[in-house]
C-alpha cells in the first residue's frame, strides 16, 4: 500500500457538541488513526521501517513536554467550550428584567443569536483557520491571536448597551478568536503522541465536559457578585491568562506534516453526489440546530417556568454538561460492541424521544430526569460523528469529510436556537401574582411548541442516519448487523 495516496492534513472533532459542540476517548481513537499513517516524517515514508523508528526516535518528544501538551490542550477545550456551553446562563440574565441591555429584555430569538453566532464560528472557522495554519510560520502567533481576540470579544461586550453590539462583541469577535485558538493545538497536539495517541487526546478533550461543569456555578456566582459587566471582564482576563502559556508551549513537530496541505481538506464533487454525503450532512445541520436548543433554554426553562432560583438553574446546567461528558465515553465503549452507526441512530432517536416525553409540559421532577436523559443520549452522536465518517468513506477521505460535515453542523447550530426564540417570542417575566400566574402558563404553551420543534429537528436527524446506514450497506454490497 503507497501511503502517499492517504492525506496528510488532519481535522479534529469540534463539537463537541455541542454547542456544539463533539469529543470522547473513541472518537479521538479512531479519527486519530489518519494520523498514524502519516504522521511519520516525510523524509522517511518511502524508507525501511528500520530507519522511520530510528528518525523518530530522534525527534521524540520528552515526557515533560508531552505532559504540558497535555495540560495547554485540556485548558483550551475548558475555556472554549465551557464558555459556549455556560451562554444559556448569560441569556437568561439578558432576557430578563435585570438585563443591562433594554432592548434584549424577554427577546430570547436575538439574544440566542449572539451566542450561535459565537458557538458556530468556533467549529465552522476551522475551514479557514486550518489553511491559515498551514501558511503561518509560527502557531504561538496563531494561538495567541485567537485568544487575544476571544478576551477582547468577551472584554468589550462588558460596555455593551444594544444588542447589535453584543453581535458584534460577544457574537462575532469572541467566534473568531475561539475558532483561531481552538485548532491549533488540536491539530498539532496529535502528532507528539505515537503509541498513546487516543489516550492522550482523550485526556484533553475531557475539558470539554469538565469546562462545562465548572463554569456553570462560577459564571452564575460572578454574575451574581460583580454583574454581567463585572463577569465579563474577570472571565475575558482569566482566558487571557491562560492562554499565554498554552501559546508558548505549542509548537510543531519537527519533521512532522501535522498540518498539512490545504488542499486537502476540499471536498471533491465525487463525494458530494453521493446521497450518504447528502444525507449525512443535511442530517449533521438538523441535529446541530436541535442539540443547542436544549443548552439555550434549559436554564430560563428552569427559572421562568418552574420558578427555581438562578443557582439552581445553573447547576442544572452543569448536571448536564457532566453527565454528557461521561455518556460519550460510555457510548464510544458501546458503540465498540454493537457498531458504531447503530449506536448512533439509537443515540439520535433517544434523545428525540427524550424531548418529548420528558421535556413537554414538563414539572419540576420530570425536568431533572430529562436534564440527566438528554445529557446521556445526545453525547452519544456527538462522540460518534468523526468514526462513522471514517467507517463510511474510508481514512483516505477523513479529512475532506469531516471538515465539511463539521461547517454544517456550524451552520446548524447557528440557527436552531434563534428559530425557537422566535417560537418562544418576547415575553415579561415578575408582576403582580395574579399576572405571574397567567403569565406562566402562557410561557408553558410557548416553551411546549418550542419543546416540539426541537424534538421534529432531532427525529428528522435520526431519520437521516438511520438511511445514511442503509445506503452504505447497499453501496458496500451487503447488509451487516454490526456497522
Amino acid at each position: 500500500m503507497d501511503l502517499r495516496a492517504f492525506p496528510r492534513t488532519f481535522i479534529p472533532n469540534p463539537l463537541f457538541d455541542s454547542m456544539e459542540s463533539p469529543h470522547s476517548l473513541n472518537t479521538t481513537a479512531t479519527a486519530t488513526a489518519s494520523i498514524e499513517l502519516h504522521a511519520r516524517p516525510r523524509a522517511n515514508i518511502n524508507s525501511p521501517d528500520e530507519s522511520s523508528e530510528s528518525n523518530a526516535e530522534n525527534n521524540s518528544p520528552s515526557r515533560r513536554y508531552q505532559m504540558l501538551l497535555l495540560l495547554s490542550g485540556f485548558m483550551t477545550i475548558f475555556q472554549i467550550i465551557g464558555i459556549n456551553g455556560v451562554f444559556g446562563i448569560f441569556q437568561d440574565f439578558y432576557t430578563s428584567e435585570d438585563s443591562n441591555i433594554p432592548s434584549a429584555r424577554g427577546n430570547d430569538a436575538l439574544v440566542a443569536l449572539v451566542g450561535t453566532l459565537g458557538s458556530g464560528l468556533t467549529w465552522s472557522g476551522g475551514i479557514f483557520v486550518n489553511p491559515i495554519q498551514a501558511r503561518v510560520e509560527s502557531v504561538k502567533l496563531v494561538t495567541f491571536a485567537g485568544a487575544a481576540i476571544m478576551s477582547l470579544g468577551l472584554l468589550l461586550a462588558s460596555f455593551s448597551s444594544a444588542l447589535w453590539q453584543l453581535f458584534l462583541t460577544q457574537g462575532l469577535l469572541y467566534g473568531v478568536g475561539s475558532s483561531l485558538y481552538y485548532f491549533p493545538i488540536m491539530t498539532i497536539a496529535p502528532t507528539y503522541f505515537d503509541r498513546h495517541r487516543g489516550f492522550a487526546m482523550g485526556c484533553i478533550l475531557s475539558g470539554a465536559g469538565i469546562g462545562g461543569l465548572v463554569m456553570a456555578p462560577i459564571l452564575q456566582v460572578l454574575l451574581d457578585k460583580y454583574g454581567v459587566r463585572g463577569a465579563l471582564r474577570i472571565l475575558s482576563a482569566w482566558n487571557l491568562g491562560v492562554a499565554i502559556p498554552i501559546a508558548w508551549v505549542i509548537r510543531r513537530r519537527p519533521g512532522f506534516d501535522g498540518m498539512g496541505n490545504g488542499a486537502n481538506t476540499r471536498i471533491n464533487m465525487v463525494l458530494v453526489k453521493r446521497g450518504t454525503f447528502l444525507y449525512q450532512a443535511f442530517g449533521a445541520f438538523l441535529q446541530a440546530a436541535g442539540n443547542v436548543i436544549p443548552l439555550y433554554y434549559m436554564t430560563s426553562y428552569s427559572t421562568s417556568v418552574l420558578s427555581y432560583p438562578r443557582a439552581t438553574g445553573s447547576l442544572l446546567l452543569a448536571v448536564n454538561s457532566a453527565v454528557n461528558s461521561v455518556a460519550r465515553i460510555g457510548m464510544g465503549v458501546l458503540a465498540d460492541g454493537v457498531g458504531r452507526q447503530n449506536t448512533m441512530i439509537c443515540s439520535a432517536f433517544l434523545a428525540a424521544l427524550s424531548v418529548f416525553a420528558l421535556w413537554y409540559n414538563a414539572a419540576r421532577e420530570r425536568f431533572i430526569v430529562f436534564v440527566v436523559m438528554y445529557g446521556i443520549y445526545a453525547g452519544g452522536y456527538n462522540a460518534l460523528v468523526p468514526t462513522t465518517i471514517t467507517d463510511i468513506y474510508g481514512v483516505e477521505n477523513y479529512a475532506r469529510v469531516n471538515g465539511s460535515i463539521y461547517f454544517i453542523r456550524g451552520l446548524g447550530s447557528l440557527l436552531g436556537a434563534p428559530i425557537a426564540g422566535l417560537i418562544l417570542g418576547t415575553h415579561k417575566r415578575g408582576g403582580s401574582a395574579a399576572t405571574s400566574v397567567i403569565a406562566g402558563m402562557q410561557l408553558r404553551q410557548r416553551y411546549d411548541h418550542v419543546v416540539v420543534y426541537d424534538g421534529l429537528l432531532l427525529l428528522c436527524a435520526g431519520m437521516c442516519v438511520a438511511y445514511v446506514r442503509w445506503l452504505d450497506a447497499r453501496d458496500k454490497g451487503g447488509w451487516k448487523w454490526k456497522a
